[in-house]
Formats: C-alpha cells, sequence, structure tokens
C-alpha cells in the first residue's frame, strides 16, 4: 500500500513526463473537493482515533490551568479540530483567531461556529465572534507585500498547524514565525502541528512531545469522477491548459490505481497509507544552543543498526565523553520540559526521534573484570563472592564477550554481537538462559543518572574504583535496582551495568534442517521437537527452531546448543535426542563465546544467509508454550506463508530452566513461564528501506504478533516502543510488574524525560474507575460525561486523568464502511445521526447475531484504548446490564453505570421536536413527560442522575457528591487491609484475606463506616440488616448497631431454634476449592422475624460466584420479602466469578448491588 507522499510523487513525475502545460495552484473549489475525498470515512478516523485524544491530552494541562484561552488555528479548513475536544474544554475557549486562505473554508468555518441553530455552539464561550482571516499565514518578510498583515502584537495561549502546513516552505520558519506569537505568561503556551505523511524537518527545532500514527489509512473510491478531484489534491496543482488536464488526469487515475491497493472488504475502494504525527512545541523549542555549547555533538549523520532509526532525523544527537555531560543533558531537559531518546547499540527503534535530542553513549565503551580481591566484597547494598564484570552503557555484547572470555569468564548476554546495553536492561535472551538466567538476571548494580534531578546515583554492588565522583544512593535504591533488571531503558540514563560473572564456557553446536510438506507434518515435527528434544535437554543444553521458507518449501531448522566448562571431548560424541528422531546432524562444530555469534543459522544457513549487512529487519517477540498443539502451530504455519518477503521467518528460543526459577515479581522481568520466545522477523533488502515492501513486512510482523497474542503468556518488551502499535503488546510485556513499574514511572521520571522508551502505562490510582453513561436519546449523556471529566482533571489534589470515549464509533465506522455513509458525519452531526439510527441498529444486531462476542471486543478495545487514564467514561452503551455483562472482562477496575434520565419533554426539545409526542428514536418510550422509565430495564444502575436542570451546576455536584467518593484515600487505606495471600486455599489463587480486616486495628471500624456513608439508599428507611455466617455476621453485626437497626442472622441449618425457614445453598467458590466437599447445604432464618414488606440490606463480606446471596434472597423470598424491597452490599467484589451475572440471571437483576472494594484475584 503506497504512502499519500509516495503517490504524490508518482503524479508529480508523470505529469512532469506527459503534459507540456504550465501549472497552476487549485482552485479553492477544485481544493475543496479534494480535501473532502481525503478526510471523509476512513480519512476522519485519523481524527478521531489520534489527532483528537493526541491534541486533548497535550493541551488539557494548559487549558486547566487558565480560565480564558486564546487560541489561532492555522488552516483549519472547513471546520476546526478544536470543535471535538471534550466539552470542558472547548468551554475554556473565549478568543478564537485562525488563518484560512481557502474561502469556501473560510465562510463554512465561520457558519459552523458561528451556529444559529438550537444546537450549542462548537465553541461556546467565546467571548465575540470568530476572527476568520481569508489569507495565508505568511512569514515576517512577506508582510509589507499585501499578502498579509502584521500579527506582530498578538499572543495566543494555542497555535495549530493544520493539514500538514500546505504550501509552507520552509516549515521551520513558519514555526519559528508562530512560536513568536505564544503568550510569554511564565507557563507560557504551545503550538501543535498535525503532519500527514513524509518527514517533517524542523533543522534543530527541538519539540515538547511527539506522537506518530504510523497505520493512518485513506480509502478512495475507485471511481473516475472521485479520483478526477483526488489526484490533483494530492499532487498539488492542474494544469492550465484545459486539454493537457484532461489528459494528465486520465494518466494520474492509472497512476492511483497503480500504487492503491484493493482489500476485500471494499473491492471498489482504493487504499493509501497515511500515517500521521502530532509535534507539539513551547517557548523552549530554540533552546539546543544552550545545551551544544556545553556537550560534545555529533557532526553529520550517525549511523545506527536499526533501520526504522536511521529513517529519522533527531534534533541534535549529543555524544557525552564524561558523567558530568549526561547530567548537563538532563538537567537541560528538565528545564526546558522536553524528551531525551538514548542510543547504546542502535538497535531499538526509537534510540533516535524526530525533534528530539539523542544522547549517545559510545564513548562509555570500556570492559572491567574484577576478582574477588579486586572488587573486594565492597557491595554497597548488599553483598557477594565472585568475580564482576562492570560494563559501560556504549559497549557491545561482542566486545564484553570478547573481554571476558580472554579473562575465563562471561556473562549470560544474548545472541548478537551488536546489541548494546538496552538488550541487558530489559531482558536479554541468550545461549546460558537455561543454566543462568536472562542477562538482566546476572546485573548487581548500575551506576544512573537521574532523569528527576540530574544527580548521579549508584544502585545495588558498584565497586568502589567505578563509582563517578559525587555519586549517592538513592533512597529507593532496592526499588530502582529491581526496576533495572528488566525495565532498566525507563527510569534513567545509565553510565555503567556491575554483572555477577560465571565460568566461560565453550559450545558445541549442531544443525538439522527437516523440510515439511503440509500442516499435518509441521504439527508433528513441532510437537516432537517440543516434547522429546527441547523438553528432555538438560540445563547446559538449549535448541533453537526456526520455521521459514526456502527453496520453495516450508523448513524447520533446529540447532542445538551445548555448553561445557570441562572440554567437550565428550560431549562431541553425545547422542541427541534431536538425532535419535531425525538422525545425523547436517552440521556441527565447536566454538568459544565469540565463534557463537557466526553459529547462528539465520547468519549463513538460510536463505543464503542474512548477515553481511545486506538485508534490515524489523522484529517483535512474544513468549509461548506447547507449540506442537494444533492451534498452535497452525498459526505459526500461517504466518510463514503470509509472509510479504521471503526472506522473514519465526525464530523460536529456548527458554525454561534458570529463567523459570527466578519468581515474577523478583524482577521487572515479569514474564518467567514459558518454554520458548518466538522472534517474528521481517526480512528485506536494505536496498529497499524506506518502500512499501519495507512498509508490508513491518504490518506483517504486527499480524502475526496480533494473531499469536491470546496464545502467548507474554510480550518481549526489548523492541517496544512509542509506536501505537505496540500498546497491545507492551499490555503483556511485564506480566503482573507492570502496576509497580507504572508507580516507580510516575517518581523516577515524574517529567516523563524519557518518553519514548518501552510504554508503560501513566501511574493510576490504585484503582480504575470506569463509568458506563447510559440513558435514552437526548438525556445529555456526552454533555454529562464532559462535564464530570472536568470535574475529575480539576480535582487538583487527586491529580486524576480521565477521558470519555463512546463505544458506538467502531460500530459507526464498520456501518459507514459497508454502506457507505458518511463516517464524520454519523460521529458529529447529530440529525444525521438520527436518520440512520433505525439502519445502523439493525445493522449493529445482524453482526451482533454473526459475532455474539462483538460486543465484549468492542469494549475491551475502548479500554485498552485508554490504558493510561485513572477514569474512563463510556458513552454509546447499547447493552442491558452492562455491569453484569463486562465487570468479569476487566476484574481490577471498578465498574459503574450511571443513568442519565431526563423527561419526556426535555429530550424532545434537545432533539429538536417541539411538537407531538413521539418518542420512537428512544430505547424505552415513556407514556408522559416524566423522567426515563426506570420500570423497563431489568437491571438497577449503579447510581441514577437527573438531567432537567439547566447548565453544568448539578451535573457537578453529582460528580463531586457521587463519583469523586470512589477516589477517598479511606477506601484505598481498607483495600491495603485486605492483604493478599497467593497459593490459597490452593496452588494458583492470590486469595484476598476480607475478613482479615476486621483483625486490623481500625479496621471494623473504619469498614463500616464506609458501608454507612457509601450506601446510595436511605438508612432512615431500612427497616433490617441480614447476613449470612461467618464473614457477612462479622460486619453486617457492627453495621446494624452503628445505624441501628435490627441484625437478622442468617446460619446453617440446625443453629437456629424452631420455627424456621431454610433453602438449599451451593458452596461456594473458595469452599470448594479448599477441599473435596462439595456437597450442598441448607441455610435457615427464623420464620417471621422480618416483617412482610421490610426494606432490608443484606450484608456480605465477599461477592464472587453469588451463589450464597442468590439462596439468601431465595431465603428472604419464602418469607414473604420481595426483591424490590431488598439491596446488596459487599465489602470485596471478584468480579471473575461473574457473581452480578448470575444473580441476574436468577431474577434477581433488578436489586441495588454495591460493593466497597473490587479486586482481581479470588
Amino acid at each position: 500500500m503506497a504512502t499519500l507522499d509516495s503517490l504524490k510523487r508518482a503524479l508529480r513525475q508523470k505529469a512532469q513526463a506527459t503534459a507540456s502545460s504550465p501549472k497552476q495552484p487549485l482552485s479553492d473549489t477544485q481544493y475543496s473537493d479534494g480535501f473532502d475525498t481525503l478526510v471523509q470515512g476512513s480519512g476522519w478516523m485519523t481524527y478521531q482515533d489520534f489527532i483528537i485524544p493526541q491534541l486533548s491530552e497535550l493541551v488539557a494541562s494548559l487549558f486547566n490551568s487558565r480560565i480564558h484561552i486564546s487560541v489561532l488555528e492555522i488552516g483549519p479548513g472547513p471546520k476546526s479540530v478544536l470543535g471535538y475536544l471534550p466539552h470542558h474544554l472547548r468551554r475554556k475557549v473565549k478568543r478564537y483567531t485562525a488563518f484560512e486562505r481557502n474561502g469556501l473554508f473560510g465562510t463554512r468555518l465561520e457558519e459552523w461556529l458561528c451556529s444559529t441553530s438550537e444546537t450549542e455552539s462548537p465553541l461556546p464561550c467565546l467571548e465575540r465572534p470568530p476572527d476568520i482571516r481569508r489569507i495565508p499565514f505568511v512569514l515576517e518578510d512577506n508582510i509589507g507585500s499585501g499578502t498579509g498583515a502584521s500579527y506582530d502584537d498578538e499572543k495566543y495561549d494555542i497555535i495549530l498547524f493544520c493539514h500538514s502546513m500546505y504550501g509552507m516552505k520552509p516549515k521551520h520558519r513558519f514555526i519559528e514565525r508562530a512560536l513568536e506569537m505564544l503568550v510569554e505568561r511564565p507557563q507560557g503556551g504551545m503550538m501543535v502541528v498535525f503532519h500527514r505523511d513524509g518527514a517533517l524537518h524542523l533543522d534543530g527545532l527541538v519539540c515538547h512531545r511527539m506522537a506518530s500514527f504510523p497505520t493512518g489509512v485513506v480509502r478512495v473510491a475507485d471511481d473516475d469522477e472521485v479520483l478526477d478531484c483526488f489526484a490533483p489534491f494530492i499532487a498539488g496543482f492542474v494544469m492550465r491548459d484545459v486539454d493537457a488536464d484532461k489528459a494528465l488526469r486520465v494518466e494520474q487515475r492509472k497512476v492511483c490505481r497503480a500504487l492503491g491497493r484493493h482489500e476485500e472488504a471494499h473491492p471498489d475502494h482504493l487504499l493509501f497509507s497515511a500515517p500521521e504525527v502530532v509535534v507539539a512545541f513551547t517557548q523552549h523549542a530554540a533552546a539546543l544552543p544552550e545545551l551544544t555549547a556545553q556537550v560534545p555533538v555529533v557532526k553529520g549523520d550517525m549511523t545506527v543498526k536499526n533501520r526504522e532509526a536511521r529513517l529519522r532525523r533527531p534534533a541534535s544527537i549529543i555524544r557525552p565523553t564524561e558523567v558530568r555531560h549526561v547530567q548537563q543533558c538532563v538537567q537541560w531537559a528538565l528545564k526546558h520540559g522536553v524528551g531525551l531518546t538514548v542510543v547504546g547499540g542502535g538497535h531499538s527503534g526509537h534510540c533516535l526521534w524526530p525533534n528530539v535530542v539523542s544522547v549517545d553513549m559510545g564513548a562509555f565503551d570500556q570492559v572491567h573484570i574484577l576478582t574477588v580481591g579486586e572488587h573486594g566484597g565492597d557491595s554497597g547494598s548488599g553483598s557477594g563472592s565472585g568475580s564482576l564484570v562492570v560494563a559501560e552503557a556504549g559497549c557491545k555484547t561482542g566486545d564484553i564477550v570478547r573481554k571476558t572470555i580472554a579473562a575465563g569468564v562471561t556473562v549470560p548476554l544474548g545472541a548478537r554481537p551488536s546489541v548494546g546495553a538496552g538488550l541487558w536492561l530489559q531482558g536479554g535472551i541468550g545461549h546460558l538462559a537455561r543454566l543462568h538466567g536472562l542477562a538482566c538476571d546476572a546485573i548487581v548494580g548500575a551506576v544512573v543518572v537521574s532523569v528527576n534531578t540530574g544527580q548521579v546515583l549508584c544502585v545495588g554492588r558498584v565497586p568502589s574504583q567505578h563509582r563517578p565522583a559525587g555519586a549517592v544512593r538513592p533512597e529507593n535504591e532496592a526499588d530502582l535496582l529491581w526496576a533495572m533488571k528488566g525495565a532498566g531503558t525507563n527510569f534513567g540514563i545509565v553510565v555503567s551495568v556491575t554483572f555477577k560473572a560465571s565460568a566461560a564456557p565453550t559450545y558445541l553446536t549442531r544443525d538439522w534442517v527437516v523440510p515439511l510438506g503440509d500442516n499435518l507434518e509441521a504439527r508433528l515435527r513441532l510437537s516432537d521437537f517440543d516434547k522429546l528434544v527441547a523438553g528432555k535437554l538438560p540445563r547446559n543444553c538449549s535448541a533453537d527452531a526456526y520455521l521459514y521458507w526456502d527453496a520453495g518449501q516450508l523448513r524447520l531448522g533446529v540447532t542445538m546448543f551445548e555448553s561445557c566448562t570441562t572440554g567437550l571431548a565428550v560431549a562431541a560424541s553425545t547422542s541427541t535426542p534431536v538425532g535419535a528422531i531425525w538422525g545425523p546432524e547436517d552440521d556441527s562444530k565447536a566454538v568459544d563465546g565469540v565463534g557463537l555469534f557466526e553459529a547462528e543459522m539465520y547468519v549463513s544457513g538460510m536463505h543464503g544467509g542474512h548477515g553481511g549487512s545486506k538485508t534490515s529487519s524489523f522484529k517483535r517477540c512474544l513468549f509461548l508454550k506447547g507449540i506442537g498443539e494444533a492451534n498452535l502451530v497452525d498459526r505459526l504455519v500461517a504466518a510463514v506463508e503470509t509472509r510479504s518477503s521471503p526472506l522473514c521467518y519465526l525464530h523460536l528460543l529456548q527458554g525454561g530452566g534458570a529463567v523459570n526459577d527466578i519468581a515474577a515479581g523478583a524482577t521487572a522481568f515479569g514474564c518467567r513461564d514459558w518454554d520458548f520466545a518466538c522472534v517474528i522477523t521481517g526480512v528485506w533488502p536494505r536496498d529497499q528501506d524506506g518502500t512499501e515492501a519495507a512498509r508490508s513486512t513491518v504490518r506483517w510482523v504486527y499480524n502475526v504478533a496480533r494473531d499469536l497474542l491470546s496464545l502467548s503468556s507474554g510480550v518481549y518488551g526489548a523492541d517496544l516502543g512509542p509506536d501505537p502499535r505496540d500498546a497491545t503488546l507492551a499490555a503483556k510485556a511485564f506480566g503482573p510488574n507492570r502496576p509497580r513499574l507504572a508507580r516507580l514511572k510516575r517518581s523516577l521520571d515524574p517529567h516523563n524525560v524519557l518518553a519514548y522508551t518501552c510504554p508503560l502505562p501513566k501511574a493510576l490510582m490504585e484503582q480504575k474507575l470506569i463509568i458506563l453513561v447510559t440513558g435514552e436519546s437526548c438525556a445529555g449523556k456526552d454533555y454529562c460525561a464532559d462535564i464530570w471529566v472536568s470535574v475529575f482533571i480539576g480535582c487538583t489534589h487527586k491529580s486524576l486523568t480521565a477521558r470519555v470515549v463512546s463505544i458506538s464509533d467502531a460500530a459507526k465506522r464498520e456501518y459507514a464502511a459497508a454502506t457507505g455513509a458518511d463516517l464524520s458525519r454519523l460521529l458529529g452531526d447529530r440529525a444525521y445521526k438520527e436518520q440512520h439510527r433505525p439502519a445502523l441498529t439493525a445493522f449493529f444486531q445482524e453482526q451482533v447475531r454473526q459475532r455474539p462476542r462483538l460486543p465484549e471486543e468492542h469494549f475491551l478495545n475502548v479500554v485498552r484504548s485508554a490504558v493510561d487514564v485513572d477514569v474512563l467514561l463510556i458513552t454509546g452503551m447499547r447493552d442491558e446490564a452492562p455491569v453484569a455483562a463486562f465487570s468479569h472482562l476487566v476484574p481490577d477496575s471498578r465498574l459503574l453505570e450511571v443513568h442519565v434520565q431526563a423527561s419526556g419533554q426535555t429530550r424532545r426539545i434537545r432533539r429538536g421536536d417541539h411538537g407531538g409526542d413521539d418518542d420512537s428514536n428512544d430505547n424505552n418510550k415513556d407514556s408522559n413527560n416524566s423522567r426515563s422509565n426506570l420500570t423497563a430495564l431489568d437491571h438497577c444502575p449503579s447510581l441514577i442522575f437527573d438531567n432537567d436542570t439547566a447548565g453544568d451546576d448539578a451535573a457537578k455536584r453529582f460528580a463531586e457528591y457521587s463519583l469523586l467518593p470512589f477516589f477517598h484515600e479511606d477506601l484505598q487505606e481498607l483495600a491495603n487491609m485486605a492483604r493478599p495471600v497467593p497459593d490459597f486455599p490452593c496452588p494458583g489463587i492470590e486469595f484476598r484475606h476480607v475478613l482479615g480486616i476486621s483483625q486490623q486495628p481500625g479496621g471494623l471500624a473504619l469498614c463500616t463506616s464506609l458501608l454507612q456513608t457509601h450506601f446510595t439508599g436511605d438508612w432512615a428507611k431500612v427497616d433490617v440488616v441480614a447476613c449470612c455466617e461467618a464473614g457477612g455476621l462479622v460486619y453486617a453485626s457492627a453495621l446494624a448497631s452503628r445505624v441501628d437497626v435490627p441484625l437478622v442472622l442468617i446460619r446453617e441449618a440446625g443453629k437456629l431454634p424452631p420455627p424456621t425457614i431454610s433453602v438449599i445453598k451451593p458452596p461456594s467458590h473458595i469452599s470448594s476449592l479448599a477441599s473435596n466437599d462439595s456437597k450442598e447445604k441448607r441455610i435457615e432464618m427464623e420464620r417471621d422475624v422480618v416483617p412482610r414488606g421490610a426494606s432490608v440490606v443484606v450484608l456480605d463480606d465477599v461477592l464472587a460466584t453469588g451463589e450464597t446471596l442468590c439462596a439468601v434472597l431465595r431465603l428472604l423470598d419464602e418469607a414473604g420479602i420481595s426483591a424490590e424491597d431488598v439491596s446488596i452490599m459487599a465489602v470485596a467484589e471478584f468480579p471473575v466469578h461473574r457473581g452480578r451475572e448470575l444473580l441476574r440471571r436468577r431474577g434477581f437483576g433488578r436489586i441495588n448491588i454495591q460493593s466497597l472494594l473490587v479486586f482481581g484475584g479470588a
């Protein structure tokens, strides 16, 4: 799939070759028509999925810090992107100015912003009409020419460059001109540039932040008329001569059809790749000379190993030669609010980043080997014996191996000689891993420059002679050392690493290559390899496998590595498991650690050899178990069969052994439970770098990774970076350690100086809150959600992040793609959306019929898109009882449903229908002007908000009194009292000792206080509190006493005096796990102890499967208490067991259920 940039070059070349007429710029009409073809449908998705969320995140802090915001938008087009920001941000904009040279766009923009319809203006709080200037934004030198006007005195909080700075050259000059127009108050302003396709070279300007969207796509109808609008717009001109222009358009259609890609799902459309970047600048953008005057700079271009990085142009590359130079880089970055990248071995795709300063550690290239006498046991925090290896951060793996072998020792590093510190700090999988662990497991100390303070930190065991002068030990030394061992690139700039050394072995390598006829044979061979070969090897041996296509056939290559410190004479003659199955090896050799690098099969044994810098590659790595299982083998084979280049392959590196010996939480590298690391390796000839061949191979790697992700036990984080395609992979990169890493990132890199490393989630509150905003059409759900977001973000003492996402947008995209409806209008035009609502609803229902799990897929996609926020509000819900339906999918988060209701009259007014009583567009009709008919629901929402009052005061009060309390520190204190107990009552279960809260000092009082205050009903109207032994009894008795309500006991049959009533109760989840006794029991209560029609609160310590509560509710029903008179409260809920769903299926869905705590365990 060609990019728009390559299409533009091809169109211009075609014009140069075929047309003799002079060119002329597009008219306003021609430009407008071409622009519309670009942004409609899939083109708008780039705005919806990337530009708008990125802009919202970038400006949120600035907007929230000021009462009035002034905006200058350059080239906004027919609508301002500001109009799609969250409501609470749009309301801050008080002054709006735009330069829009296209007269048609200027008119449409003004009409849109000055809407006289009853719908609210996109910028509803402007203090004066928008200033739309139908002239180009020009450089100061041109102001006197009549093409513009002086704007030297104009200052703005926000300046936006839209639509790729079309026609502005040189771009850096225009950016520098705009930077002069930012406000100069202490915090200054921000300028944001949206740029589509092609590189944005800005000659030394340093960005505040940059984000990329490489998966942007433009889909254009394969129609002559449409292409005749689209092609001139991309080329940027038409021919002055009419006949020449007509002839050129015929040729341009051919170019578009030759370069555009057809997809089976859209056979009548052409697809083009349209990557997008968003770059933010502040008044510090020109601060680079301040740094380059202090530290050494790399002159000219720097060659790095990684193909992606080679194509990027950083603002500058600094090459420090002393530790103080690294400190100066950090101090400069902190002063100016910018990020840094670090270059070690140059294998990382994010070691160089556009318009960001890179710190090349290449001058720190020394390796020091210290025996016990030399380091003297001087271990800092901890002790140890044996040799140590101190490797500076500019060393390559090959350098370390060569020098250590000469001293008779080694470190278990990776299998590539040119990789650097990024590998050791993020894992390091090599052929000694089964014997000695990963490279990061051998780290015992490090010297690090803090990116929070610029101090030099000495962490763990660092020999005294290798501690820089002035280095200090951090207060959180243990945490930092833990983080260095698996995620070390995220927390500081590492100067050196101290490894514990092992005896240097020699190796025997043996190769086999087995042709595979079909999937069945592949299953058999891989199953044999997994179970009979790899599974039976001793720890000093490892077996790698390669699945690749060569000479017209699928092949399985196997290399066995056997290490030995006492010589290989015996080993060379030893029979092997693989030899017994596949016969003698094709090749074998004895090598040392240096020779081992050349013994890799991919170097010389596959496709004529991948060594010698003839090729470029792109990799992602997932961890797998059971590679011989049918469903996994089929996916592996399919991956190779669908390869985009003949040179692509899958590399399976064996794990287990010492890798698995280390507990997941002992180091930051939390993915320990795997048999093989599957390296999905996309390869293409190096002379095709930057072409469609390279891009399609990268897409193949991501497609394979996505296909294998659900079957994997984790993802290797060393390759991952800020590419949004890495986000879902990064979510499985550190196993159970992600929350701890997120908290450390916030504390050790609070200014996000290292913003372009393997992505970690932003440190959340201890628990994430997901609010499902439901209600009937025109009740004001989106408006309320925006207001509530503003309350969360404005709660400065909590530092919360919040976002609104519509779950229905996914269905709208699919509907637009299938029907040709205008996606941008479906997403942003209420009248158009209402027009399509019946067809859209029918389409979605049919999709669900074909894909029953589609609602869950949409929900998870929305949640994953917002992993970096504390509070996620989801609108557009279509599901009944969404908390019961979805809570098990996010068991570590609290899920609430807030039902927004308004009277029928209010909703008709909002819909613009003042006459009649037609509510046909509502999901549930009401027969009068009362509020939404909640009796039509078969479940009870968590909270209800009446949205009939004009203004936002009521919505704000609701958020402050009903939503913010979920972040009260008392709840977190209570959660901390429920200690986790691993492997209880059986292995694999993490038990939360909820009942143990009562044993903590103040625990019972705190719990009952919170139960009282969080109850959404009225305690004055509650007649009794009921509980079932034993856990519920502890808390219910204290609560009943506190609220002065009688306590009703529900116990096992035979423990209460007659007369009683009883029902059968199945065993609880934990009880069934703890013993083999799965017999049903009866529970009972005294007859007539609860008056008929009484209001009852049922309290239990835990809501898990819901079986106990179901039995209690049946018992109350036997006593004449209907479900409508019952509320349920639980101290802790475990959503993974789907207790709410069980209660709903059993007919108790309309009962209000509240829980103080939510846990993901048992």
